[in-house]
């Protein structure tokens, strides 16, 4: 999900009303609906045997898959403040990020020394911030659900608790994978514009949206997925270079797009390009979901152990 243009403002609605009227579905944005269902599903169907029963259960794929698309849902003028403040969340533009200096770890700190430059955090982005903050409470719940197991004791709650953080985190997870989400080129090539890319506002949701939806199933999307990889250090910065990743991809959207690419059935490369970005964002979430419960397992460092 991304920020709000003049075309999303003018003619989005138009679209809105009309998508809805002739395919009685609400309209999403960011992958899509059917994006972001495919890179749950596939996570959550890929996990490592040595993850809970819970989360691996026909139960939780069915859930997590539904909360794919979630915080979209929350992108509704129904709830402007909720609308207003998690709408960074979803992207990140590094290069404007960048020119601050190393992204630091912490939400806050990157919001004083956005401050600090004359910038405005939301609009440079949060996603890194958002998606580790998910991760962690993801992990704690894992915690919640050892502790509980070992104890002997009910664990239906945390369990379900456990299954929102995953469905949830897999929202931005995937948005990561969009190149288009790391980018002041987010809908529109802007500046110097050498190669004669689209500046109009539609090739966002043109690539994420209808594209995906009309040409892209789970089943063409797993094959391209990578080997498990577990994340056994700092989350946060195997979270950066994931985005990096993503953001190196920028500039192949825009060629894509420029010789139609994105326009009906599209072409096979295209079609191979965005079913790598899914498969993408189906390993890093099924990745990050491994990983939070083996760490959940590891002894909680005292807060009092160190001095100020």
């Amino acid at each position: 999900m991304r920020r709000t243009t003049a075309w999303d403002t003018l003619v989005l609605p138009v679209f809105i009303l009309l998508a809805s009227a002739f395919l009685h579905a609400p309209f999403a944005y960011a992958w899509g609906n059917e994006g972001h269902r495919i890179i749950n599903r596939l996570a959550i169907s890929n996990l490592p045997p040595d993850c809970p029963a819970f989360l691996r259960s026909a139960g939780a794929l069915e859930e997590i898959e539904y909360l794919g698309p979630e915080p979209d849902r929350w992108r509704s003028p129904g709830e402007p403040e909720l609308n207003a403040a998690q709408a960074p969340e979803h992207f990140i533009d590094l290069e404007l990020a960048d020119a601050l200096g190393p992204l630091p770890r912490r939400r806050f700190d990157f919001e004083a020394e956005a401050f600090a430059a004359g910038q405005r955090p939301e609009k440079i982005g949060l996603q890194p911030w958002e998606a580790t903050e998910v991760w962690e409470r993801l992990k704690a719940a894992l915690r919640e659900y050892r502790r509980l197991s070992a104890a002997h004791q009910g664990t239906h709650a945390v369990e379900q608790a456990a299954i929102f953080y995953a469905g949830w985190l897999g929202h931005y997870v995937g948005d990561a994978s969009q190149p288009l989400h790391t980018t002041v080129q987010y809908n529109g090539w802007t500046g110097a514009n050498p190669n004669g890319y689209t500046t109009a506002h539609t090739i966002h949701w043109q690539f994420e949206g209808p594209f995906v939806g009309s040409n892209l199933h789970a089943s063409e999307v797993q094959p391209r997925m990578a080997a498990v990889h577990l994340l056994e250090g700092d989350v946060f910065a195997d979270y950066i270079a994931y985005l990096r990743q993503s953001s190196k991809q920028v500039e192949k959207v825009y060629q894509l797009e420029k010789i139609g690419g994105f326009e009906g059935h599209g072409t096979q490369e295209s079609r191979d390009f965005t079913a790598d970005r899914l498969a993408a964002g189906a390993s890093m979430l099924r990745d990050m979901i491994y990983s939070a419960w083996l760490q959940s397992g590891n002894p909680v460092p005292d807060p009092y152990s160190s001095s100020k």
